[in-house]
């Protein structure tokens, strides 16, 4: 990685803070504004404009801000209007468009697709290649594994769309779907491949396609006797939690 302003382009209207890292051949544009301590690695492009910018003449450029203490790897392109917290991570080929609120302590995977006005809370992650829909809402400490894909179109194409929602501390498992106007609750495990269309009450296990409730999380054992859920308690890499007394 090199941080030699070789061929950097940033926007006199950008506000860059202290210690910022910035790789080659980045673009920042027209009012972003990246906190302390963050790095935006080689060939990222942070305020992309939105689609209006191509046609209307009286164009105003949202304002996009990342937090301190980020670190968006390589070839990462953030739209214009997003708001996101500290401490946020990228893989690399990540694309967040437009009007996304991201809360702190969260991660992107490799070429996972964040489609528009999508909200996240804080301490959520996407493994490599998620797909969420334009609307979606994650909560907090909300994990999604590859492949999984949320989506907001019941009869496409549709002129309304409506997007899932996911409860705080879920884990969606790989490959799974999850159709539009779905409600999973708080502290649900979604198996792999599970395809979900109804609504899911909290601490369920589903699984099967289409996913069929087979319990609570909660009766879940480890080969020791040791409960699995709710994962809180025995998972702490990255959490607020970790070190606690």
């Amino acid at each position: 990685m090199k941080f030699t302003n070789h061929n950097v382009r940033i926007s006199p209207k950008a506000s860059i803070g202290s210690g910022v890292r910035i790789g080659d051949n980045t673009v920042i544009y027209d009012n972003v504004i990246i906190g302390d301590n963050s790095t935006i690695c080689n060939d990222c492009i942070i305020g992309e404009p939105v689609s209006e910018y191509y046609s209307d003449e009286n164009y105003i450029q949202p304002t996009t801000v990342i937090g301190a203490n980020a670190l968006v790897r390589s070839h990462t392109m953030i739209y214009a209007g997003c708001t996101i917290g500290s401490h946020f991570e990228t893989g690399h080929h990540a694309i967040i468009r437009e009007q996304c609120t991201i809360g702190n302590h969260c991660i992107i995977g490799t070429f996972s697709d964040v489609q528009g006005h999508v909200t996240m809370g804080n301490y959520s992650r996407l493994h490599s290649s998620v797909h969420l829909a334009k609307g979606s809402v994650l909560g907090n400490f909300v994990f999604i594994y590859p492949f999984t894909v949320l989506t907001n179109d019941r009869f496409p194409p549709s002129l309304e769309t409506k997007a899932p929602t996911i409860g705080d501390y879920t884990q969606i498992c790989v490959s799974a779907v999850i159709l539009p106007g779905v409600h999973i609750g708080a502290n649900c495990l979604i198996g792999a491949n599970a395809t979900v269309s109804d609504d899911v009450e909290d601490f369920s296990l589903m699984l099967g396609s289409p996913a069929k409730r087979k319990g609570d999380v909660r009766e879940l054992k480890a080969e020791d006797g040791t409960p699995l859920y709710p994962w809180t308690a025995r998972f702490d890499r990255g959490m607020p939690w970790t070190n606690a007394i």
